[in-house]
């Protein structure tokens, strides 16, 4: 990977904002913690797929939205932080074409699902399996859709040049 300019910079430091902004905001932050997870931001988990420098924005949004994490703590900030870099790695992975696509969110879910699972398994004594389905559940329902989202937009060109 090439060396980061000052524009991959800002964009990074703007993406990792949103991703913030959208797991944090009254309303939205409700189902972004704990067993059930629903968290909108995790849609940007696709643009590693387009753009494997994207990956810095959401490793680090992830990281500083887990300071809200409550219960939980370093806990999250840890191993949440790791899910993420982890399933990103993954992602950047994946060939770039349409098709592949929809492997975006089976990665998610099943690293988030184990890794997020086990976490609430091992700090809040909630029951692994149930921990592992419902994150999982949440991430791929939120990720699928950032899925459908983005494929339509990177049918735009000018909207696909600022990923690519």
């Amino acid at each position: 990977m090439r060396e980061l300019d000052i524009r991959d910079i800002t964009r990074i430091a703007i993406i990792a904002a949103l991703y913030v902004a959208l797991t944090v905001a009254p309303g939205l932050s409700a189902f972004a913690y704990g067993q059930i997870q629903f968290r909108v931001s995790e849609i940007l988990m696709l643009l590693p797929f387009y753009n494997p420098k994207y990956s810095w924005s959401l490793i680090l949004g992830c990281f500083i939205s887990n300071v809200f994490s409550g219960s939980l703590g370093i806990y999250d900030m840890i191993f949440g932080t790791l899910a993420t870099a982890l399933a990103c790695y993954l992602i950047t992975r994946v060939p770039n074409r349409d098709n592949m696509l929809w492997t975006v969110p089976i990665i998610c879910a099943v690293v988030n699902g184990f890794i997020v699972g086990a976490e609430l398994y091992f700090i809040l004594k909630l029951p692994f399996w149930v921990n592992v389905g419902s994150v999982a559940i949440g991430e791929f329902v939120v990720v699928v859709i950032g899925a459908i989202v983005f494929y339509l937009l990177m049918k735009n060109h000018n909207f696909s040049r600022l990923f690519n």
